[in-house]
Formats: structure tokens, C-alpha cells, sequence
């Protein structure tokens, strides 16, 4: 079959060929004497006229025709669709093809659904154009953790809050963007199951040299509040801080902004949660009462952001708000239906590209797909959720401290790819609040 292939490309590419009825050869015109302007309007003899089975003597304005083997190789059969070809592509339209891959990659064809036909290149540019990136990569170079090739991967998620726009109707614009939600993803190898690590933002931690927004140096500083690095210098200061104090690469980075949250929700439909006792959070702008509610996006917000009537009322609380609302995203996901849904999955898509901030390994509509493709196995239950092992500063009642051995093992686990010990949780002030009291992902 190989070598039938090379001959077809050989005669399409101008090469000699035998003539249909006929044992001789004919011979080619000269450049000055073929006919480009009108060959069927010049009168010599029909005998002698050039032959448009012949590639040397068609006229430039139709395609020179090709001699398909029998069984071509893979690859060429998308050429031919796209010529709209007949004859044996023809013949093969009814044939099976191939589908086991597809099978797994549900949400991937229905991607394919919204970026087929003609619009194809324009829903890709668009969706494409929307994404924003971070060379974390180049700005961090060698000085990071060893990279490990277990087959795991380990992701920074942050949820930004600028106060500012769009996000101004939550509080008062500090003047800088902050980290209100941070996540250390673990996904271990096989990717069948993660852990998660919810940093909080008020946990002191040291502050490795990092470039301010201002290109301004500012030197490696003990006692930092967690999310005045982002604060300071961005995606590249948060991940190098997390970097630090993991002591595990982060193998990519993604941010969702506050407002951008708000719209993925509504794309969603909203997101079924129930709430044990009344929420009454002016400041957040959330008001429920005890029940089962289906949150819209500003609720959904509302809720990720809110202190009061949860725990102590402190960050530690609203991780684990976070938390359980996270959990029951994902089960709306699978049951929305948005990857049966073309138009829904576009609407989707499109507002997922503006509204989040990656590194450039996800800066693109293919490797994003890749990577989703990567996580679509894991579910609610397949997530380990926990706060970094903290207990509160002694010289600061609103400041939380890592625990030392606690940490030590928790970021250890991670590294080797094991789970999540138990006794990690162990005396950590984050395990003492009970959010369940207050809400469970319906």
C-alpha cells in the first residue's frame, strides 16, 4: 500500500504517466507554446489536443485529479471529505468508524459539536482571545522545587477579589487585588482522585523575594500574611509563596475573579444547597433562611465569601464553606447538562475563558480541553478536602500559624502521591469548626 501511495503522489506532482488508451508517451508543450489563456479555443488538431487527465496539460483554474489507491492510508480520507469527492469516498461513507476513544470523551465531542462547521475557526479565535496567561514558568526559571514525574499533578487555584468594577459592590477597593480563596489541588496519579488543601488567607507565612506589580524587588520577609503575596506580586509571587511553603512544584495555575464566579454560576444554573439555620450576611449580601435554595450566581458569592453565623466567625469557618460548595458544583455539573448541549457548553465556555487566568502551559482552548479531558473522571466523592493544619498566633488572635509537624506530614504525603493521614487534622484549629451545622451540599 505504501508504495501504490508514492505513485499517486508521484503522477499528482506532474511526473510522466501513460495515457488511457494508448501505449506511447506524449510529449509535453514548451512554456511558450501551451495554451494558458483558453486551451479549448485554439484550433489545431484535436489528436494533438492536451488532455485534462493529464496534469502536465490541464488548464491552472481545475484541480489536477488524483489516482487513489485502493486502500489509501490513514489521514487522507479528511482531505478528500473536504474536496466533497466522490467515487470511492463515496462508496465509503457508510463504513464505522473507529469510535472507542470518542466514547470516553463525551464532553469533548459535544466541544466538537460547537466548533464544527463553518464557524469553527471563528468560535475557536474567539474563545482563544479570551483566555489570559502567566509565563509563571520563564518568571520563576530553575530557583523551585524539583518537578517529580509520578504521574501526579498539583495545581494553585485562586479566587480573586479586586473590589474594583465589577467586584466593587462587595466592599470597599483596598487599591490591589487579594487571594480570598486559595487551594492546593492534588491530583494523583491515575487521575481518579484528588486532595485539596484550602490555604487560609490570614495564615503567616514567609514571603520568599518577589517582583511587586511596580517591577519594584521587595526582599524575602518573615510573618506574612498569606494573601499579601498575591497582594505584592500577582500569580508569580502566590505561587512561588505556596511553593515555598509546600516545598512542592505547582505543575500549573488557575484564578477565577469574583465577578467572573457570579456569571459561571448563572451559565450553570445555579447551584442546590441547603442551609441548616438562617445566614443573615449584609456585608456579603446574602440573606437565606434555613431550607434547601438554589443559588443563583450573586447568592453563590455570597456564600463563598460570608463569615458570619459560621463557626467563629473567621476565615476558618468560610473555607469550609468553600468547601462544601465546591462539592456540590461539581455534582450540578454532571447533572446540568451542558455537554449534551452545544449552545450551553459555548455560553459556558465563553464565559469560563474570560473570566479565569491561567499559565501559559493552559494558556489555550486545546491544552484547556486536554486538561479538562485529565480531570473529567474525578467526582465530589473522589475529593479529600481539608485545611492546612493551622492553630491561631499567640501574639495575634486574628493570624493563624501552620502547625508545624502537622504540615510537615500533610506536604510530605502529597510529594509521594499517598493519601491524606488522618492524623494530619490532628488539634488543628480549621478542624474544630463545624460548618455542617450551617450547610450541606444538597
Amino acid at each position: 500500500m505504501g508504495s501504490r501511495g508514492k505513485n499517486s503522489r508521484g503522477a499528482a506532482s506532474g511526473g510522466r504517466r501513460k495515457q488511457s488508451g494508448s501505449g506511447g508517451r506524449r510529449t509535453q508543450p514548451s512554456p511558450s507554446t501551451r495554451p494558458y489563456d483558453e486551451p479549448t479555443h485554439r484550433s489545431y488538431d484535436e489528436s494533438a489536443r492536451p488532455s485534462y487527465d493529464d496534469p502536465a496539460r490541464r488548464p491552472y483554474d481545475e484541480p489536477p485529479r488524483r489516482e487513489e489507491p485502493a486502500e489509501p492510508y490513514q489521514g487522507r480520507a479528511a482531505a478528500r471529505r473536504a474536496q466533497g469527492g466522490g467515487g470511492r469516498a463515496a462508496n465509503r461513507r457508510g463504513r464505522r468508524r473507529p469510535a472507542g476513544r470518542f466514547r470516553k470523551l463525551k464532553w469533548v465531542l459535544a466541544a466538537l459539536l460547537v466548533l464544527g462547521g463553518s464557524g469553527m475557526a471563528w468560535v475557536y479565535f474567539s474563545l482563544d482571545g479570551n483566555l489570559k496567561q502567566v509565563d509563571i514558568e520563564g518568571a520563576l526559571g530553575t530557583n523551585r522545587p524539583a518537578e517529580v514525574d509520578n504521574g501526579s499533578l498539583d495545581i494553585l487555584v485562586l479566587g480573586s477579589d479586586s473590589r474594583s468594577g465589577s467586584n466593587g459592590a462587595y466592599g470597599k477597593d483596598v487599591g490591589s487585588a487579594r487571594a480570598d480563596i486559595a487551594m492546593v489541588v492534588h491530583v494523583h496519579a491515575g487521575h481518579e482522585k484528588a486532595s485539596v488543601v484550602s490555604v487560609p488567607r490570614d495564615t503567616l507565612v514567609t514571603r520568599p523575594e518577589c517582583q511587586s506589580h511596580s517591577g519594584k524587588l521587595r526582599p524575602e520577609a518573615e510573618r506574612q500574611v498569606f494573601n499579601t503575596a498575591y497582594e505584592i506580586g500577582g500569580p508569580v509571587c502566590a505561587v512561588k509563596t505556596v511553593e515555598r511553603l509546600t516545598g512542592i512544584r505547582m505543575d500549573h495555575y488557575m484564578e477565577v475573579d469574583f465577578s467572573g464566579f457570579k456569571q459561571l454560576i448563572d451559565e450553570l444554573g445555579g447551584v442546590s444547597i441547603t442551609t441548616a439555620k438562617d445566614i443573615d450576611d449584609p456585608k456579603s449580601k446574602l440573606q437565606l433562611p434555613a431550607g434547601t435554595h438554589q443559588l443563583n450566581g450573586e447568592q453563590s458569592l455570597g456564600l463563598v465569601r460570608t463569615r458570619k453565623t459560621v463557626g467563629d466567625s473567621s476565615d476558618l469557618g468560610r473555607i469550609q464553606l468553600q468547601q462544601a460548595f465546591v462539592k456540590a458544583l461539581m455534582e450540578q455539573v454532571k447533572d446540568v447538562g451542558i455537554f449534551s448541549n452545544p449552545k450551553k457548553l459555548y455560553d459556558l465556555a465563553d464565559t469560563a475563558t474570560r473570566t479565569v487566568t491561567t499559565d501559559s502551559g493552559l494558556g489555550s482552548v486545546p491544552s484547556l480541553l486536554s486538561f479538562g479531558n485529565t480531570l473529567s473522571g474525578i467526582g465530589a466523592k473522589d475529593m479529600t478536602m481539608i485545611t492546612l493544619p493551622i492553630d491561631y498566633d499567640a501574639k495575634d488572635k486574628y493570624r493563624v500559624i501552620p502547625l508545624k509537624e502537622q504540615s510537615q506530614l500533610l506536604w510530605q504525603s502529597l510529594r509521594e502521591d499517598k493519601p491524606i493521614p488522618e492524623s494530619v487534622t490532628k488539634d488543628s484549629a480549621g478542624d474544630k469548626v463545624d460548618a455542617d451545622k450551617v450547610i450541606k451540599g444538597d
